[in-house]
């Protein structure tokens, strides 16, 4: 009978099924790594990554964002109007008395009309946009607001409601006289109600225009009202108004032409509020071209910012428009400068 070595042979089989083992185990987390790293890259789940951008960039950031049903990365402009450069037609639209001045396309993400949208200028009230968005996003309508002398405001010819120290009215009473008749004081009261102080909500409006990729714009009030490092540009309020007009509250709100309420001061005594809308257009002073409806916007007057207005409107076949001016040379000069541009629609 022959005789062979079979605990040998199994040692040496055992060592085989052992490496072979490992191997697999080194794959298999090498596998695990190279998914973990690409879903930091891809931003999916929780995980996040860096961007390439900073805030001191000239254009906005066209950063990226995850579609977490594909796990693929998507540009994050992929659903926004983008221009870097001037697009201008002279002839067809007047705009020598403005410094900076857009037309978005909703439906198309198109660019109509671009000058220094990237230009770094004061927004004066435009900047209640993003007070309403930040109050939107972490507040409750019906919650009610108590004013401190946080609301007091000395600037001189500042637009007030008259609120003193524990007047108290809802949020939804305050964001309507904040967009309607652009009370300074109320964009104080929202901001300390919602932020906790008003510096907290100045933190997260900056945090939220980031998000937004509004890069080039810095908040140092929730109100507009003249700072040197109080400023944005044209394509940001464009990317800020473009998520404002998602809640119904805000598009209900500044279609509105006029808005009277009652609030409380801290006795419990009644204080009326009546005012008309600061948009002219909704006013009826002066008219949008033919086959256009404006639904609203927010308007912006300082001397640093000159006169600013930003318009949602829609063609006559329901297609949503955006359009900024920014620092026109007065009234007349900036409704004109409006109509020209909205006239663009149609071209």
């Amino acid at each position: 009978m022959r005789c062979t070595n079979n605990k040998r042979k199994n040692t040496e089989n055992d060592k085989k099924k052992g490496l072979c083992k490992m191997m697999r185990t080194f794959y298999a987390k090498s596998v695990l790594l190279a998914v973990a790293a690409a879903l930091c890259l891809s931003g999916c789940g929780e995980l996040p990554y860096d961007m390439a951008y900073h805030p001191d960039y000239d254009v906005s950031s066209f950063n990226v964002v995850t579609k977490q049903e594909t796990r693929t990365a998507a540009p994050f402009a992929a659903g926004l109007c983008v221009a870097v450069d001037n697009i201008m037609d002279d002839e067809a639209v007047d705009m020598s008395q403005a410094e900076a001045a857009a037309l978005f396309a909703l439906n198309t993400n198109e660019v109509l009309y671009a000058k220094n949208i990237h230009e770094r200028l004061y927004p004066a009230s435009l900047t209640k946009v993003m007070t309403a968005i930040v109050a939107l996003e972490n507040g409750e309508l019906g919650q009610t607001l108590t004013a401190t002398n946080a609301v007091n405001v000395t600037e001189s010819g500042a637009v007030l409601c008259g609120l003193k120290s524990g007047d108290t009215m809802t949020l939804d009473q305050a964001l309507r006289i904040l967009l309607v008749y652009s009370s300074n004081d109320v964009a104080l009261l929202i901001a300390e109600n919602i932020g906790g102080s008003v510096e907290h909500f100045l933190e997260m409006m900056n945090e939220k225009a980031r998000k937004l990729g509004a890069t080039n714009t810095n908040f140092t009030n929730p109100n507009g009202l003249p700072d040197l490092n109080h400023y944005t540009t044209v394509y940001d309020l464009y990317l800020m108004f473009n998520e404002a007009i998602k809640y119904d509250t805000f598009n209900e709100i500044i279609h509105m032409s006029s808005y009277q309420t009652t609030f409380y001061d801290a006795s419990g005594n009644a204080k009326e509020f009546n005012k008309q809308t600061t948009n002219l257009f909704l006013r009826g002073n002066y008219q949008a071209p033919a086959n256009v409806t404006i639904i609203g916007g927010k308007t912006g007057t300082t001397n640093a910012a000159g006169n600013c207005l930003m318009l949602l409107s829609r063609d006559e076949n329901g297609a949503p428009y955006i359009s900024v001016i920014l620092r026109a040379q007065g009234a007349e000069a900036l409704y004109g400068q409006m109509q020209d541009l909205l006239d663009e629609i149609h071209k």
